[in-house]
């Protein structure tokens, strides 16, 4: 290796060790480029000695998903139990073939395929992945090209976060018992309802929390909706942003206070998203609260900083996520791992809009605003595969 080289390696690990936190005995590494991203999925898999889970709402049949499936072989020869979970909806582009080497190499392989009717709502909207019980990479992220290129090149800009300690173990129960369940024919909503709650945490540092059509709440919709009543700085960034109105009451009830500051996506490639989260933008700038739009790229991060909590893992800030899909979220109670967070957040408003009541009235023709609230209505009660087929200009 070269001087040019091993200096290129010297920083980068400079910058991985600036990103990282001990919480609680865990090693906390946010992880915020896509190329690193899937370096650091592609490891964790090579790496892995006795044991993978892995657990995708999209994995895509290209150069990427390729990648990722051949490093999941490599871990089949050398003895490791594999099983990947992958949701049905969301890779119905990736044919059934695409995985059959996987299951002949003995991989548990299983497509969460809810029937029709009242269930055909639901989506295991989740990501991650674990090794052996001891390391879990969980994000905004799926597996496909665009979720690991670059930002400049017009790749999804997201946010990954490696943990590696105690809190990681914590999950296995909850993905076996999630397997087994998408894998028995005519299992009960009422057994999903009360796995999600028995393997729901409520105490410690670190939370493992996860969302699902429940009869009441989610547990991690209690979780936030509690940690917004009492926050008094609020740090949003929101790729898909159209929550309930008792949420943006709880949002806009912290502008009033201190600061609530939310940043939404100006470009996707579902651009109904867009609109209808400019559907919401008049009702929380008129108490206070800083809106702003991501400039340089399609934004897929999922990130929520109230005070010294932070909550990070697969959920948008939306309806679908706060009722219907199955999330997979990490709340964090350190102040400075807060800090950390909002570091990054500074980062993504300087390359962010912000919204003023000119740029917002400018915009709000009457044809915007039709289409802004039907965006708002069809995003929160259709899945994002089906709003993105409209994609009729948020403007």
């Amino acid at each position: 290796m070269g001087d040019a080289e091993q200096a290129k390696m010297k920083v980068t690990r400079a910058d991985k060790a600036a990103r990282t936190l001990d919480v609680d005995g865990n090693a906390m590494t946010v992880i915020t480029d896509g190329p690193e991203r899937f370096e650091a999925l592609i490891a964790l898999i090579d790496g892995a000695k006795n044991r993978l889970r892995l657990l995708y709402y999209t994995f895509r049949a290209d150069p990427s998903g390729d990648a990722v499936r051949d490093a999941l072989m490599r871990a089949v020869a050398r003895g490791v139990k594999v099983a990947l979970l992958i949701d049905g909806f969301g890779s119905s582009a990736t044919p059934d073939d695409y995985f059959v080497d996987l299951s002949k190499a003995g991989v548990s392989f299983c497509r969460f395929n809810p029937s029709y009717g009242r269930r055909y709502l639901l989506r295991n909207h989740q990501k991650m992945a674990m090794a052996d019980d001891a390391s879990v990479l969980i994000g905004g992220f799926n597996v496909g090209d665009d979720y690991f290129g670059r930002s400049a090149d017009g790749a999804w800009r997201d946010l990954g976060l490696m943990v590696v300690g105690p809190a990681a173990p914590r999950l296995a129960p909850y993905y076996d018992a999630l397997m087994n369940w998408a894998k028995t024919k005519g299992a009960r909503m009422r057994e999903l309802r009360r796995l999600i709650h028995v393997h729901s945490e409520t105490k410690g540092l670190l939370q493992w929390q996860f969302g699902a059509p429940m009869r009441r709440l989610s547990p991690w919709a209690v979780s936030t909706s509690r940690d917004l009543v009492q926050a008094n700085d609020v740090e949003m960034i929101a790729a898909y942003f159209a929550p309930t109105r008792g949420i943006l009451k709880r949002i806009s009830r912290a502008g009033g206070r201190a600061r609530a500051r939310v940043i939404t996506a100006a470009k996707s490639d579902n651009t109904a998203t867009i609109a209808a989260a400019r559907f919401t933008y008049n009702g929380l700038m008129k108490r206070g609260v800083e809106v702003y739009e991501y400039q340089p790229t399609k934004l897929h991060t999922k990130l929520l900083v109230m005070d010294d909590v932070v909550h990070i893992g697969s959920s948008n800030f939306d309806i679908r996520s706060l009722y219907l899909n199955l999330e997979l979220m990490l709340r964090v109670d350190d102040a400075e791992f807060a800090g950390l967070m909002r570091q990054y957040f500074e980062g993504e408003i300087s390359d962010s809009l912000r919204i003023t009541p000119r740029i917002q009235a400018r915009r709000a023709t009457l044809a915007n605003r039709i289409k802004w609230a039907l965006s708002f209505f069809l995003v929160t009660s259709t899945d994002y595969t089906v709003t993105r087929r409209l994609n009729f200009g948020a403007e």
